[in-house]
C-alpha cells in the first residue's frame, strides 16, 4: 500500500511537522552553524565575546551553552541529558538545594528516562591544550595542566554532591514551592567538555604518540569522559543533518 501510495504518504507525513517543528529545527541549524564558526574562526570568537560581553573564553562557551542544551543531550552520551526545569545550567552543588555556597559545576543536568539521575558538565574552551608542550619522555605525553586540573575539578564536585545530595531529592523553586523534579543521586555521570584534536594535527600528519597519549589518559579516568569541542560540535552536526538524510536514503 506504501509503495502504490507514496505521494499521499509523503503528503500526510508533510502535514504533520508543525510550524513550529520547522522553527525548531531551523534555529538548531543556525546554532550548530555558529557552533562550528566559534571553533574555527578567532575573529569572530572574539567579536562574539564583546557583544556578549563575556569575561574571557571559557564564559563566552558558557554563554553558549546555556543557550543551547540541546547540544549537550545529543552530544554527551548514549543517555539522553537535560538541565533541571527554570534553572540555569550552572549551579552549586553544596547543598540540597542547589542554591548553598559550595562547589560550583559549570553545567548541572540530569539524564532522562523513567528515573531522572544528576549529570555534572565541566566547560573549559576549544582552545586549551591537553598535553603538555613537551613529551614526557620519548614519545610518552603527560596531560596538560589544565586537563589534569580539570579532572581534579569534577572529582572534586562529584565528591561534594555525593556528601550533600546523595540519594533522592527533589527540587524547589525559588519561592520554595516543589518543581514536581525528582533526581537521583548515587554514582553520577560527569563530562569534561575541553581543547580540540587538531592539537595533534600538525604540518605532514597527526602525531601518533600524541594521540595515543591522550586517547590512554582520558579513557584510564573512570567515571569521567573527556570530550573535546570538536567531536561535541560533529556529534550535534550529525544529529541534525546526517540522521534525518539517512532516514530519507534508507526509506
Amino acid at each position: 500500500m506504501v509503495n502504490d501510495n507514496q505521494a499521499v504518504f509523503t503528503e500526510a507525513i508533510e502535514a504533520a511537522l508543525t510550524k513550529e517543528d520547522v522553527v525548531a529545527l531551523g534555529y538548531r541549524k543556525k546554532q550548530v552553524q555558529t557552533f562550528g564558526r566559534l571553533l574555527s574562526e578567532p575573529d569572530y570568537f572574539d567579536a562574539a565575546k564583546a557583544s556578549k560581553q563575556a569575561r574571557g573564553d571559557e564564559a563566552l562557551w558558557q554563554l553558549f551553552f546555556e543557550k543551547n542544551q540541546w547540544i549537550f543531550g545529543y552530544g554527551l552520551s548514549y543517555f539522553f541529558v537535560t538541565g533541571f526545569d527554570n534553572k540555569k545550567l550552572e549551579q552549586v552543588v553544596e547543598g540540597h538545594d542547589l542554591l548553598k555556597h559550595g562547589k560550583r559545576a559549570d553545567g548541572l543536568m540530569k539524564t532522562r528516562g523513567i528515573i531522572n539521575s544528576l549529570c555534572f558538565v565541566e566547560i573549559k574552551t576549544h582552545l586549551t591544550k591537553l598535553l603538555d608542550s613537551a613529551p614526557y619522555r620519548v614519545g610518552c605525553w603527560a596531560p596538560s595542566k589544565e586537563l589534569s586540573g580539570a579532572v581534579a575539578q569534577v572529582q572534586g564536585t562529584v565528591a561534594a554532591a555525593m556528601r550533600s545530595l546523595y540519594g533522592m531529592f527533589r527540587l524547589n523553586d525559588e519561592e520554595g514551592s516543589p518543581t514536581g523534579e525528582e533526581v537521583f543521586n548515587f554514582k553520577p555521570r560527569a563530562f569534561i567538555v575541553v581543547g580540540s584534536l587538531n592539537e595533534f594535527v600538525h604540518e605532514h600528519g597527526v602525531n601518533n604518540d600524541q594521540l595515543r597519549s591522550f586517547e590512554m589518559y582520558r579513557n584510564s579516568i573512570t567515571g569521567i569522559d573527556i570530550l573535546t569541542f570538536d567531536e561535541l560540535h560533529e556529534r550535534s552536526k550529525f544529529i541534525i543533518d546526517a540522521a534525518p538524510q539517512r532516514s530519507a536514503s534508507e526509506d
